[in-house]
């Protein structure tokens, strides 16, 4: 829930008043990178993990899923911990994402738009 407040004072944030001659615009362009970000890591999570073998039939042999968990079945003694990454990535992998995952995922992709616009702002400002 936290995830969601935090993403409308992050976009409540973004709206700057450009003055001009005639009358004051919105700058809309900052809030659509931020969208833009969001919407794009909630598209991706779920293509990622699958590409990385995390699959609704279960761990693809041979891929990085199945070298991560037998990575961790090693350290923990032969089994894997319930909740940790190779388990939830393989719960999303089978179910999709939580809510809570869909606003944690969405909050970074959120973040990742803000500092994309203030990368490409400032390279489309120098000479």
């Amino acid at each position: 829930m936290l995830h969601l407040i935090y993403s409308a004072l992050i976009l409540s944030a973004s709206f700057n008043t450009v003055s001009s001659s005639s009358s004051d615009e919105t700058d809309w362009s900052t809030p659509a990178w931020i969208a833009g970000g969001a919407v794009a890591a909630l598209v991706a999570a779920p293509v990622v993990v699958a590409a990385a073998g995390f699959t609704g039939a279960g761990i693809a042999a041979g891929s990085i899923g199945a070298q991560m968990m037998s990575a961790a079945a090693v350290a923990n003694g032969g089994g894997v911990v319930a909740g940790g990454i190779v388990a939830t990535l393989q719960s999303i992998g089978a179910a999709g994402i939580s809510t809570a995952g869909a606003a944690a995922v969405g909050s970074v992709g959120a973040l990742g738009g803000y500092v994309a616009k203030a990368v490409f702002q400032d390279s489309e400002d120098e000479p």
